[in-house]
């Protein structure tokens, strides 16, 4: 069997990211019952960046499927002093049944997927974020039911990973994806054709931080450029009148989101942070081999 790497939103045919949306609500209410890693068997979990959300949800989650989550920061292994990455992969494909990095540039888990035997499946790059994705659709997917057609609109640092991830899943799902920046801060050209998506209205606000790890030297000029991009009261007037609200966290409350939007009765933010517990669980699942109607 091919072994299937997930390393960008559109790794996942518009049927096949459904089937893991479906999957992520079944386990999502049978929590315990479908031990797929039982054993245990490992998965290695390695951070080359800081984490909360990404740590505690890929750890708990294996934890969940009877597995060992095998937690990795990176800067403390060879990894970290040089060692190739294929060389890394290699030692852990013999030992674990899947590998998750959180890490830099995309490239990096390019190359351990060209020579990794068992899943790969990207935490976090500089270019993409779709673990997080994958949780938000089904956020939105629990609140509104079906994806298709919805209009999804973002505001903020429109060339991050979060805006590449929101535009390629976003459209894999059937969704109108908008993308609120400043000119100088376009998504990637070939990101947006890839995603394809266009925007009328908005039924889902959502932003995230505007100053990313790395950028702390912008911050004054950020926060000055990125202000009337914010997502406070006067913004989520203009959604529709159900409309939600999505923040993948950590959140800067009077900055890039106000405090009334993300504690207000439209924000959907606490459930879109568990929902990384369940969407990747289905994810690992799904890349594992198995599917709902054989679990």
């Amino acid at each position: 069997m091919t072994t299937r790497h997930f390393l960008r939103d559109d790794d996942l045919s518009p049927v096949e990211q459904a089937e893991v949306l479906e999957l992520a609500a079944l386990l999502k209410a049978e929590p315990l019952k479908h031990q797929v890693l039982a054993g245990p068997r490992a998965v290695a979990v390695l951070f080359d960046k800081p984490s909360t959300r990404t740590r505690v949800s890929f750890s708990v989650g294996i934890a969940q499927l009877g597995g060992y989550p095998l937690v990795i920061d990176a800067g403390s292994s060879q990894l970290g002093r040089g060692e190739p990455i294929e060389d890394t992969t290699r030692v852990l494909e013999r030992q674990v049944a899947a590998i998750v990095w959180r890490t830099f540039e995309q490239g990096r888990i390019e190359k351990m997927a060209a020579v990794s035997t068992v899943p790969v499946v990207n935490a976090l790059t500089d270019d993409f974020h779709p673990c997080q994705i994958l949780a938000d659709l089904q956020t939105v997917r629990e609140r509104k039911g079906e994806l298709a057609g919805l209009t999804m609109t973002y505001l903020g640092d429109g060339a991050n990973n979060m805006a590449h991830s929101y535009l390629l899943g976003g459209a894999t799902a059937g969704m109108h994806v908008r993308i609120g920046t400043p000119e100088a801060y376009q998504p990637k050209p070939e990101f947006l054709a890839d995603a394809k998506a266009a925007a009328e209205g908005a039924d889902v606000l959502v932003t995230d931080t505007w100053v990313s790890r790395g950028q702390e030297d912008e911050k004054s000029e950020r926060a000055s450029v990125f202000e009337p991009y914010a997502l406070d009261e006067a913004a989520l007037a203009l959604g529709a009148e159900d409309a939600i609200v999505l923040h993948c966290l950590p959140a800067y409350r009077g900055k890039e989101i106000a405090a009334a939007v993300i504690d207000g009765p439209r924000s959907a933010v606490w459930d879109e942070a568990e929902n990384r517990l369940h969407a990747q669980k289905a994810l690992l699942v799904y890349l594992l081999g198995y599917r709902k109607d054989s679990l």
